[in-house]
């Protein structure tokens, strides 16, 4: 069991007691947004209202104007155009506003997604090469292409107009196109460079529709068609875990509100096979782990265009089937993620020992589309940088690799440095990708865990948890929980607040949840008071120790409402956990306060 550092979020008394004369909160989401740093009453206004009309207009995004002048001339010229997408929940909910939008306004366009394991990701020189062929004069990309140099200058040499609309990583120079849309284009001076590439979509979409009225205000047709890609823009902004502030909180939380009152046909066929549907209101939490999931296992198991399909049809009987489709696709790669995780925990006991930096995991029996999921899972488990690579069954071709780092090491710049023994890498700090010959696998395993190991040594690698404010489980009740609600939706930089209760007792032994039993619940009490705690994913680790202990245990979770059959109670979802001891205050840590007449455990 991975032990955790836990600090406090700093509190001041004032800015609490402010906020709470000059915005009219409670004490509670006060002193919750203070810990935060949100102290200026218009910052939290904007924060807590999250209005559709506070988006920026979207002219001011670099490059859109020059791109959306593009393809209005390729409407009214009847060019042949394609919307060019990634495979991901983000480029297919992004790909699927371009290419209804463009359809709406009278536009002749087709929509592609490159094979994830023949072409792999961005806009590649041979695809280019066979949409010329097929006639295309106008390719619009999605979610990629800011670093697809060469095939920008082979769309140049073929006389194939290029538009690419894109929110990663630059390469060594821009492509050669025509536009660029993208919120940290060079000299753009755009205030937020968090947007999503269905972001960066639906402001294109929002701006052609502008155009094709001449005015600022859109028809109703074109208001519903905009309203229905704010709830798509919704998802992709909620899979690609780009930061749930600013103006991706407010596609969010107005995508949240348009996804149950009208999204599209197949859309609605998903929510209602997962029974998303039936909630008062759904959350972030219902894209990222029902909703997501599902789209992304289309894109794992080579099935993109079809996940795209499902986005745009306006058949409900296609829409149907493809839901079902995607349902099944689901379930095939839960089954191919709990095998890959079963076989890859037994390799790394006999490859590595736990005390390693890093672990490298090497098959030719995994599925390429699933391995990055499951490095995540280890990475988060074990609290180390993990690379799964699917080696090529035949040693013909190299082997695909994900990568997955939750400790702050940069993966990005430790793949380069062992780049004598890949065929190719690239991607973020935290997730990174890598192709590599099968006789380069033990090589670059040893080379690897000795570049992590020096960059542990220069930094601070121990995990951490920040917790916003501790409580007695007695001041938990179902009005704390929906005032910590209007802070979301919760996602990257903006997490549902984390607290902590000391000094708990477990009553009676957890009890194992879900089909392959890797969940627990327990019953906590303190003060007389009882709450249900479940804990996703963790059995394995944490049910012995629990079972060994004697005695009371600080806990660390986050509070949520569980609907069931009409009815709500709060539940804790735990975080963390550690044997009780009575170790001194920090001056800063303050119990939460205003919400109950039971006091906090530092109040007793």
């Amino acid at each position: 069991m991975i032990e955790r550092r836990w600090t406090f979020a700093a509190q001041d008394r004032a800015q609490i007691e402010k906020l709470v004369t000059n915005c009219g909160l409670s004490p509670v989401l006060a002193q919750l947004l203070a810990a935060r740093g949100m102290v200026h009453p218009a910052a939290v206004r904007m924060f807590l209202e999250a209005r559709l009309s506070d988006l920026r207009p979207p002219e001011r995004l670099p490059g859109l104007e020059a791109a959306c002048q593009r393809i209005m001339r390729g409407i009214r010229d009847d060019e042949s155009i394609v919307v060019y997408g990634d495979y991901d929940a983000d480029g297919m909910t992004g790909t699927a506003i371009l290419y209804r939008c463009i359809q709406l306004l009278g536009g002749k366009v087709v929509y592609y997604v490159p094979d994830r394991f023949e072409e792999g990701y961005g806009l590649h020189v041979d695809s280019v090469q066979r949409l010329a062929e097929r006639g295309r004069q106008l390719i619009i990309t999605v979610d990629c292409g800011v670093a697809s140099v060469e095939a920008a200058q082979r769309a140049k040499e073929l006389g194939v107009s290029l538009v690419v609309t894109d929110h990663h990583q630059f390469a060594h120079r821009l492509p050669d196109a025509e536009a660029i849309v993208h919120p940290a284009l060079p000299g753009g001076g755009y205030p937020f460079p968090g947007l999503c590439g269905a972001g960066v979509a639906l402001k294109v979409a929002w701006r052609l529709c502008q155009l094709h009225c001449d005015a600022l205000r859109v028809t109703e047709p074109l208001r519903r068609f905009l309203m229905q890609s704010v709830g798509l823009a919704a998802i992709g902004t909620v899979a690609d875990v780009v930061p749930l502030i600013d103006e991706n909180r407010i596609l969010v939380r107005s995508g949240l509100a348009t996804l149950l009152a009208e999204a599209p046909v197949g859309v609605q066929k998903l929510l209602e096979l997962t029974k998303a549907n039936e909630k008062r209101a759904l959350e972030a939490e219902d894209i990222a782990y029902v909703l997501a999931p599902r789209l992304n296992a289309a894109g794992r198991l080579g099935q993109a265009r079809l996940g795209v399909e499902l986005l745009v049809t306006e058949d409900p009987t296609r829409a149907e089937a493809l839901a079902n489709y995607v349902m099944q696709l689901n379930e095939t790669r839960g089954k191919l993620e709990r095998s890959i995780q079963l076989a890859a925990g037994q390799q790394l006991k006999k490859v590595h020992d736990e005390t390693d930096p890093a672990f490298v995991l090497a098959s030719p029996d995994w599925h390429p589309g699933v391995i990055g999921v499951v490095a995540g899972k280890l990475a988060e488990r074990y609290h180390r940088p993990v690379v799964m690579i699917a080696m090529d069954k035949l040693g013909t071709r190299p082997g695909i690799g994900s990568a997955r780092s939750p400790n702050g090491i940069d993966l990005h710049a430790a793949l380069h440095q062992c780049e004598e023994y890949l065929a190719s890498c690239g991607g973020h700090q935290a997730a990174a990708g890598l192709k590599i010959d099968n006789r380069q696998v033990d090589a670059f395993r040893a080379a690897f865990l000795d570049v992590v190991a020096e960059m542990s040594e220069q930094m601070d690698t121990v995990p951490e948890l920040r917790i916003d404010a501790e409580a007695a489980l007695g001041q938990l009740d179902l009005e704390l929980v929906e005032q910590i609600n209007r802070m979301g939706p919760f996602g990257m930089a903006n997490p549902r607040p984390l607290f902590c209760s000391t000094g708990v007792s477990i009553v009676g032994e957890p009890a194992m949840l879900g089909d392959s039993g890797k969940h627990l619940a327990l019953r906590l009490e303190q003060y007389g008071t009882q709450i249900r705690a479940v804990a996703f994913g963790v059995a394995e680790q944490w049910g012995p120790a629990l079972l060994e202990v004697d005695g009371p245990v600080d806990v660390a979770y986050r509070p949520v409402i569980n609907e069931f059959r009409g009815f709500r109670k709060v539940e804790l979802h735990l975080v963390d956990w550690r044997p009780h001891t009575k170790e001194p205050q920090p001056p800063h840590r303050r119990p939460l306060s205003g919400t109950s007449v039971k006091a906090s455990v530092s109040e007793t």
